[in-house]
C-alpha cells in the first residue's frame, strides 16, 4: 500500500464511512478499543502446521498459557474441519517466546469429536480450568457441536464430556445446522454460553463462497456442566436485517464496566477484513458494531499472497488476554508467515 492509499483508507474509517451501500452501513466508527491497539507481531510459527484459534490465559504465577488449534500443513487450509487438534504452549510473557507443551485434545474415534477438535476457548470458572471447544464426527460442518474439557491445572489432565453440551435446534429452526464458536462468561451465578449457527435450508438453497447466514444464539445454565437452555430471545445477534448477507463469527465475550462486551470477525457488515466490537447490558440486545480492528495491511506489510492462501490479509478468531477482567492483549490468527501457513498475531492494548 502506498502513502496516498493508506491515508485515504484511514480517512474513511475515521469519518465512519462504510462501503456497504445501504443506510444500515451509514456509520461504523473506529472504536476507542481499536485506537489502543499496538501491533506486536507473529508468535508460535510452527513448521509443518497451520496454527489457528489462539486462546490465552494467565496462570497464578503470571505465565501465559495459549491453547490453540493446529493441523498438518499437508492438509491445506481446509484441514481444520477434518484433522485439527488442540495443543498447549506456555510463555513467560504475552509476547513470547512460546514453548509447545503438547496436544491437549485430539479427535476420538467413535465420539462426537471423532474427526476434529477446534475453536478452543479457555476460562477459569469455579476454581476449575474449562476448555470449551468444537468437535465434529464426519469431517463436515453439519456435525459441529460444542463440548467442554475440565482440569484442576492448565497442565492437565483434562476430562472432557462424552457428549456435546449444546446441540443444534430442531429442523427448520435458525440453528438446526450445528453449534460452534463457543464464547462463555459467568454472570450473576448463571453460566452464559454464546454460540454460532445457521439454518440447513438456507445452506442448501444458497450458492457462493458464503452460504446461509451465520447468527449468534445464547444458552444459559444454572451449573457449569449444564443443561444449557437456549434463550427465547435467540438469535441474539442477527445481521441479516442489514442486507447483502451480512453476518459475523468468531465471537469473544467478556464482562467489563457492568456490561457484556463482544469482539468478533466481520463477514460483510462493513467488509470481510475488519473486526467488530459490540456491547450489551444483558447479553440479549446488542449495540450496533464499531470497528475493533482493521485489515492486516494497516499494521504490517507482507509479501504477495501465495496462491494456496485464500484468506490472506485479514485477522480471524480474535481472543483477548484478560488481567483482572480487563483486556491487555488481543490475540488473532492470520495466514502467511515464514512457513506460508498461518500463525497467531498479537496486539498490546495500551
Amino acid at each position: 500500500m502506498n502513502r496516498k492509499e493508506f491515508f485515504k483508507d484511514l480517512g474513511l474509517l475515521s469519518a465512519g464511512i462504510c462501503l456497504g451501500g445501504t443506510d444500515s452501513f451509514a456509520f461504523s466508527p473506529r472504536s476507542d478499543f481499536e485506537k489502543r491497539l499496538v501491533p506486536v507481531g507473529r508468535v508460535l510459527e510452527l513448521e509443518g502446521y497451520y496454527v489457528w484459534c489462539n486462546s490465552p490465559i494467565f496462570d497464578h504465577e503470571g505465565k501465559v498459557h495459549l491453547f490453540f488449534s493446529r493441523w498438518n500443513s499437508k492438509k491445506g487450509m481446509s484441514g481444520w474441519i477434518n484433522g485439527s487438534e488442540i495443543a498447549h504452549a506456555v510463555a513467560d510473557k504475552p509476547e513470547g517466546p512460546y514453548e509447545v507443551k503438547g496436544t491437549v485434545l485430539k479427535p476420538r474415534q467413535g465420539y462426537w469429536d471423532a474427526t476434529t477438535c477446534h475453536n478452543p476457548a479457555i476460562q477459569y470458572v469455579d476454581n476449575k480450568y474449562c476448555l470449551f471447544y468444537m468437535g465434529n464426527s464426519n469431517g463436515k460442518t453439519n456435525t459441529k457441536r460444542i463440548g467442554m474439557a475440565i482440569s484442576d491445572s492448565l497442565y492437565g489432565p483434562w476430562e472432557r464430556t462424552d457428549e456435546p453440551i449444546l446441540l443444534p435446534g430442531q429442523e427448520g429452526e435458525w440453528d438446526d445446522h450445528c453449534t460452534t464458536n463457543p464464547a462463555f462468561v459467568k454472570y450473576r451465578d448463571k453460566y452464559y454460553l454464546f454460540y454460532k449457527s445457521w439454518n440447513n435450508k438456507e445452506y442448501a438453497n444458497q450458492s457462493g463462497a458464503i452460504r446461509a447466514n451465520r447468527k449468534y444464539g445464547l444458552a444459559i445454565a444454572d451449573n457449569l456442566l449444564g443443561p444449557y437452555e437456549k434463550s427465547k430471545a435467540n438469535p441474539v445477534i442477527d445481521f441479516s436485517k442489514y442486507g447483502n448477507n451480512a453476518q459475523m463469527e468468531d465471537a469473544f465475550v467478556w464482562l467489563e464496566n457492568r456490561k457484556f462486551n463482544m469482539i468478533a470477525r466481520d463477514m460483510g457488515y462493513i467488509n470481510h477484513e475488519n473486526g467488530l466490537l459490540m456491547h450489551s447490558r444483558n447479553g440479549l440486545k446488542w449495540s450496533k458494531p464499531e470497528v475493533a480492528y482493521r485489515a492486516t495491511k494497516f499494521y504490517f506489510q507482507q509479501e504477495q499472497a501465495p496462491k494456496h492462501l485464500k484468506k490472506y490479509g485479514r485477522f480471524e478468531r480474535p481472543q483477548l488476554l484478560l488481567r483482572d477482567g480487563k483486556p491487555v492483549y488481543l490475540f488473532t490468527t492470520t495466514q502467511g508467515g515464514k512457513y506460508k501457513t498461518s500463525s497467531p498475531f498479537i496486539f498490546k492494548i495500551i
